[in-house]
């Protein structure tokens, strides 16, 4: 398969980019919730079209990590890189089923937002159990499932700490 035929592991090209393409395959998540509630689909106003919108949109980049991922660590060697569709699917779940006072103003959707994007890098980066271990599964889902717990750990971060702020 040719790198154009990659576009979705590699969320439309991110994954090429320099630093951190890991980061880079992060931010199109955290975007979304930005220009949602800028559009007033926040979880303070429509938490349910905001929790499924993530929700769709991790399905979608899961799915792609699975149908490429095989391509992927053919062109790339295991786990690459220029895979970022894990990332982006890891992303969407601390954004899911957020308590609607996280985003009552700008000040605290912005900390909401920082501290899930803070907080999933670092455990995609750290890998805790059994995060590192399910990366050794074969192709897309070695390159997918790690990242999903990581989302997830993020996730009882986020819901902790907004429970325990509010």
């Amino acid at each position: 398969m040719s790198s154009m035929g990659l576009h979705w592991i590699t969320t439309f090209g991110l994954g090429r980019l320099r630093p951190a393409p890991g980061t880079w395959g992060s931010l199109p998540p955290i975007l979304l919730a930005l220009a949602l509630h800028a559009a007033g689909l926040g979880p303070n106003h429509t938490p349910l079209l905001f929790s499924t919108v993530f929700g769709v949109l991790a399905l979608i980049f899961a799915v792609a990590c699975i149908v490429q991922g095989d391509a992927a660590e053919a062109r790339w060697g295991k786990d690459p890189s220029n895979a970022v569709a894990d990332e982006t699917a890891g992303q969407c779940l601390p954004l899911m089923f957020l308590p609607a006072a996280t985003f009552a103003s700008w000040p605290l959707a912005l900390f909401t937002l920082a501290l899930a994007f803070v907080s999933f890098r670092l455990l995609d980066i750290v890998k805790p159990w059994p995060a590192h271990q399910v990366q050794r599964l074969p192709a897309g889902w070695g390159i997918l499932l790690d990242d999903l717990l990581a989302g997830l750990y993020a996730a009882a971060i986020v819901q902790v700490c907004a429970r325990w702020a509010l």
